[in-house]
């Protein structure tokens, strides 16, 4: 299993949304973020089940949300690059692959 890190700009877009959900139903944004958890999990057991992103990047959507996981395989491990919304701008999260 591969270990999993966050770019600093995917936890926060990942704290936002959990903010936004949790304003709107109390423990919503806890059970995003728990779905997230568990979709970054997956992603350390088999990183290549995801669909294709970008040139290297690949996605996998969270469930019961309008969100994907917007990762890349490393080798030794998955950076997340992006959770973000599906009607938000689809490029927006690519400078990221060059800022870690």
């Amino acid at each position: 299993m591969k270990e999993v890190d966050l770019h600093r700009a995917a936890t926060n877009e990942m704290i936002e949304a959990a903010r936004f959900y949790e304003q709107r139903r109390q423990g919503l944004g806890f059970r995003f973020l728990r779905v997230v958890e568990e979709v970054c999990a997956k992603l350390g057991e088999s990183p290549n089940v995801g669909a294709s992103a970008g040139a290297v990047e690949r996605k996998r959507r969270v469930p019961r949300f309008p969100f994907d996981v917007v990762y890349r395989d490393r080798g030794e491990g998955i950076l997340v690059l992006a959770v973000k919304h599906h009607r938000r701008k689809p490029d927006y999260w690519k400078w990221r692959r060059y800022r870690p």
